[in-house]
């Protein structure tokens, strides 16, 4: 996307709205240049009529319009920052509502393929110079702009000759302006992927901070970290040299300037073209649109450093989703809850390898069905597809005989809920938790959640009972405590579809005594899927399927399956053997 069509769409999607407050502070922009003008235009009144011709009458005015004109100006430059300062806020809102709401309804598979410490970077750091972009920097290119065309008319009014001389200093500070835009251009692109990576780094180290002390690794990390903050400190070393770089270049330029004026002008009194009065005039007119020049020359690396903010920003908003629902999608209706699967082939589009081949299973509606089969074989996978979490690339799924492809995403997630091994809560209280999955339920059906997944037993115990707060995906407790919450939470979201991934794994023998006891209650009539890797989890099941590379290789109850699959009877003769 091109530099024009970049600024289009920032003004299309995020100025527009908020033009009316721009034109107002771009009115007090030009009172802050006239009343600035005015500075510079007193000065050969109060040269030649107070000191020069010493007229007593003007020895109020002039002062006092002086002081007019400086509270003008200080009066009109605040109020101009306050009202782009609140349009640069609400940009910033704005994109960062976009973006995260890009985020969260983005496909699955977008947000496992890059690392949320990147996410958060662009959220943060690209947007805010992406904010100095459409707020500073259009503040500053209009105010400076103003003043400097209002210092101008003041010079050539005072002196055209000098005045010609005096304006080869703006295209010679567009030059230097645009070499070294190019330049922060690069390096403030590298500095936010450097960023990025520190980011993601650290929330690794802060999620995995047991396992770094238990094997004694801090040493190594503070290298890798000193490793990631030495770059990122290199890069915005570069970038702030970048901007100071200006400042030199501008300084030689004024003071060669200036010389060159005091010498001509010296000569041009001596030939009585021009006044003492209109020297020193002229001078502070020049004096004072050093700083605009100065700063439109330094404007362009604002503007390219949030250009290239852009360009990985904008992206994440406009990304098209995989996961489509049609138009005259409806509303999907469940009855019995019947779950058929119809030549479903599968594959992950950046792997290009086959997950799913020609897979056809029915899953009886109000009764549990169990997938079975090697790590890697696609159990995981199937699940998936029914929220669709991710699209077949071929076949259909039908939900009592719906096709999941022609209803309301809404509506098929909202008749589904999953249990799974890697129990995810948030850093909040144990109410918000379990009722995130129904926040209009009552105390009552509370209560009964957490009786029936057996999470009463703790939360009794605990000091705040309901609004403990659990820490950082429920550190603060044990992994069938976070467990039990979860099935509370399925339990009380009501769904006729129950996934459950391998939700009695890694748990002692009471602990999974009493989650399979809530797991069914949670199930009894409805459609239920489970994946287990311990047969003796699943041997009552109604149904049970066998995956093996992708494929159906066997399906029917324990007892069928003893003798009609070799895979089966592997897998349970082994667990056998270590039971």
């Amino acid at each position: 996307m091109g530099s024009i069509q970049i600024l289009k769409r920032l003004y299309k999607s995020y100025t527009k709205k908020y033009i009316k407050r721009i034109v107002l502070s771009l009115a007090f922009s030009l009172v802050l240049a006239a009343s600035t003008s005015a500075i510079a235009y007193l000065l050969d009144p109060a040269i030649n009529e107070l000191f020069i011709k010493q007229t007593q009458t003007l020895i109020y005015l002039i002062p006092g319009l002086i002081i007019v004109a400086f509270a003008l100006k200080g009066i009109s430059l605040y109020l101009a920052k306050i009202i782009m300062i609140n349009v640069s806020e609400e940009v910033r809102k704005d994109m960062q509502t976009d973006m995260f709401g890009s985020l969260i309804h983005a496909d699955t598979k977008i947000i496992d393929n890059k690392h949320s410490g990147k996410f958060i970077t662009n959220l943060i750091n690209d947007v805010n110079m992406i904010t100095a972009l459409v707020s500073v920097a259009i503040l500053n290119a209009f105010k400076d702009t103003f003043t400097l065309i209002g210092l101008l008319s003041v010079m050539f009014y005072q002196n055209w000759k000098l005045s010609l001389i005096a304006i080869v200093m703006i295209p010679l500070a567009s030059i230097a302006a645009k070499s070294l835009g190019k330049r922060v251009s690069k390096v403030s692109t590298q500095q936010m992927q450097k960023a990025a990576v520190l980011n993601t780094y650290l929330i690794e180290i802060f999620k995995n901070h047991k396992l770094m002390k238990i094997f004694q690794r801090e040493k190594y990390e503070k290298e890798r970290a000193n490793e990631y903050l030495s770059n990122l400190k290199e890069l915005s070393q570069k970038i702030n040299i970048v901007y100071v770089r200006a400042s030199p270049i501008m300084e030689a330029m004024t003071g060669i300037m200036i010389a060159i004026l005091i010498f001509i002008s010296a000569k041009l009194i001596v030939k009585d073209e021009l006044q003492v009065s209109n020297f020193f005039s002229f001078l502070a007119a020049m004096m004072l649109a050093y700083q605009p020049v100065r700063s439109l020359a330094t404007l362009n690396i604002t503007i390219q450093q949030g250009l290239a903010a852009a360009r990985r920003v904008l992206p994440i908003i406009d990304q098209v989703y995989e996961i489509q629902e049609k138009v005259d999608a409806k509303k999907l209706l469940i009855n019995k809850g019947e779950i058929n699967f119809k030549d479903i082939k599968f594959e992950y589009s950046d792997e290009k390898k086959q997950i799913l081949d020609s897979v056809n299973i029915t899953i009886p509606g109000g009764k549990m069905t169990a997938l079975v089969g090697h790590s890697g074989a696609g159990k995981s996978t199937i699940l998936n597809l029914i929220p669709r979490f991710y699209d077949a690339i071929k076949g259909d799924i039908k939900i009592d005989d719906q096709s999941i492809y022609d209803t309301t995403i809404y509506s098929l997630r909202k008749g589904i809920s999953l249990v799974s091994q890697d129990t995810t809560l948030f850093d909040d209280t144990i109410r918000n938790n379990i009722i995130y999955a129904n926040s209009n339920a009552t105390n009552e059906e509370l209560e009964e959640a957490v009786k029936h997944s057996f999470a009463d037993e703790f939360i009794e115990k605990l000091p705040n009972k309901f609004d403990t707060i659990i820490g950082e995906n429920g550190v603060r407790l044990s992994g069938g405590e976070k467990q039990r919450l979860s099935i509370a939470r399925a339990i009380l979201k009501k769904s006729p579809i129950i996934l459950l991934d391998e939700a009695t794994s890694s748990l002692d023998a009471e602990t999974e005594s009493k989650i399979q006891k809530a797991i069914s209650f949670l199930t009894k009539g409805r459609t239920t899927i489970v994946i287990a890797h311990r047969l003796s989890t699943i041997l009552n099941s109604d149904k049970i399927y066998v995956i093996d590379h992708g494929k159906v290789v066997g399906e029917g109850k324990h007892d069928e399956l003893l003798i009609s699959s070799e895979i089966y009877k592997n897998f349970y003769q082994k667990q056998i053997k270590k039971s």
